[in-house]
């Protein structure tokens, strides 16, 4: 499929809607609960009512039911059939379009290969793990061959060594097929993830679109900011090579080692929530640094600390329930910025 476009999408939720998802691409749809995201969702797929227009391919399809839109959707709570086995919830949508058994059973083994269950042909849902039934949402959705598939916060209820599996596989997948793909999540760290690009939702309307390291690097507006915090951004004075996939760089006095794909950065960023500030020095001695506490201010279901490292200031933002007792200005801390969570960038030149 090609071009998805929405426009002044507006009903309970959204407020004017506009959004463009190109063709074979995966676009996050990334916002806090409430923000309209699932609303969005059922719009594309004529689920619910709207004004405005969808058009697939320049074509509107506001007239057109769900059922008829080729709109592959798994939803957060999957609803997998609990009556019919893992095979024949796969199978469901092409019987009720019409497939012929022998066709139905072709597309059915060759989704089951795919995603590596096939040895879950004749189980029900209530036996299968959370992964499976994932598994098996995802192959009843693209079974018809969708033009363009949904998900909505689909590895919500996943711990995180089986999110992080079938992050993986979807990415593959989608790649492979060049599905243009939707998918809503409120986990910023997914999101970048998994994103070619990023549409952050906020009360119906879509604030910025970009990709992950233009929302990180560059967010536009109070509202942005106050969804994702602003970021700790770090200038690079210098980087050199450590190994495959690792480089060392030189932000003011600290040294900093940054996971590396290849491409150019000359600065860095982390977000607040992602600076660890520690009375005690940890086990881990990847980029921990000793500083100073400069200041503390209360927030909303937060304490906002500022500390000063190595001729660096960074803002660290940690829940109430986890702040440091004991610690007050001038005091001495040790502070880690998780290699994980560095994002560097390059800045682009005039």
């Amino acid at each position: 499929m090609g071009k998805v476009e929405l426009r002044e999408i507006r009903n309970f939720v959204c407020q004017g809607t506009n959004l463009e998802i190109l063709p074979g691409e995966l676009l996050v749809l990334l916002g806090p609960n409430g923000a309209g995201k699932t609303t969005l969702l059922n719009v594309i797929a004529g689920l619910i009512s709207y004004r405005g227009h969808v058009l697939f391919d320049g074509e509107k399809v506001d007239g057109v039911p769900a059922r008829d839109r080729k709109v592959g959707y798994v939803f957060q709570d999957l609803v997998l059939f609990p009556h019919l086995s893992a095979g024949r919830n796969i199978a469901y949508g092409l019987q009720t379009a019409g497939w012929a058994r022998d066709e139905q059973d072709k597309r059915v083994d060759e989704l089951l290969d795919l995603f590596k269950i096939a040895h879950l042909r004749s189980r029900y849902p209530a036996t299968l793990s959370g992964g499976e039934k994932q598994r098996v949402a995802l192959a009843r959705a693209l079974a018809p061959r969708p033009r363009l598939l949904l998900l909505d916060e689909p590895f919500n209820s996943l711990d995180l060594q089986t999110t992080g599996f079938l992050r993986t596989e979807l990415k593959q997948h989608q790649r492979e097929f060049a599905m243009t793909t939707l998918f809503v999540t409120h986990d910023l760290n997914e999101a970048e993830l998994l994103a070619d690009r990023i549409a952050v939702m906020l009360d119906g309307r879509i604030e910025q679109i970009g990709k992950p390291n233009d929302i990180l690097f560059c967010p536009r507006g109070e509202k942005i900011l106050e969804f994702i915090g602003t970021p700790n951004i770090l200038e690079c004075d210098s980087v050199r090579h450590v190994t495959n996939g690792l480089l060392e760089a030189r932000c003011n006095g600290l040294n900093l080692l940054v996971a590396h794909n290849g491409e150019a950065f000359d600065r860095i960023s982390i977000l607040p929530r992602d600076v660890v500030v520690l009375s005690h020095k940890p086990n881990n001695s990847v980029n921990v640094f000793t500083g100073r506490l400069r200041e503390i201010i209360a927030c909303a279901g937060t304490s906002r600390v500022i500390v000063e490292t190595a001729g660096c200031r960074l803002v660290a933002e940690l829940p109430k329930e986890h702040a440091q007792t004991g610690l007050g200005r001038d005091s001495e801390v040790f502070v880690e910025l998780a290699l994980t969570k560095l994002r560097p960038s390059y800045t682009e030149r005039l």
